[in-house]
């Protein structure tokens, strides 16, 4: 098992806060060399722990927007095999996690309007496979460490 160690971990954080910082910029903040953060960036990016850079979109109050947490259980018999094929069909659906415990898989569910959501959610819960679906509307975001 490759562990991190404390130098990759604060690089880490430091793309976390702004993946467009200069290598000097994440040298300084992790105490190396521009040259060893190159590297470090390389070798965690082919060790699969950096997967990818993405643009994260700010609040924007002329494109309004509801997020929703929308957990599900499936049927007797059935799993993600069966579901999760169904849900990535859906283009607001943008996360699917499953879950140990009660609840089989959680959505991350992103949507311009109520509306829209009402719609999205009776869409999943008539997917083949699904016997429940509880919808969690999100009323502020406190903070997002996800970084993308």
């Amino acid at each position: 098992m490759n562990v991190l160690d404390e130098k990759d971990r604060l690089l880490i954080a430091a793309l976390r806060a702004d993946a467009r910082k200069s290598l000097v910029e994440l040298a300084r903040d992790c105490g190396l060399s521009r040259s060893a953060v190159h590297e470090r960036i390389r070798r965690l990016e082919d060790k699969g722990v950096i997967a990818g850079y993405t643009v994260r979109l700010g609040a924007d109050r002329d494109r309004p927007g509801v997020e929703a947490l929308i957990a599900i259980c499936f049927q007797s018999g059935r799993n993600c095999d069966h579901v999760v094929p169904h849900l990535t069909g859906i283009p607001s659906v943008v996360t699917c996690w499953s879950l140990a415990g009660p609840t089989d898989l959680m959505l991350l569910v992103e949507c311009a309007s109520n509306a829209e959501l009402d719609t999205v959610r009776r869409q999943i819960a008539t997917t083949p496979g699904i016997a429940t679906v509880q919808t969690h509307v999100s009323l502020r975001t406190h903070f997002d460490r996800r970084g993308g």
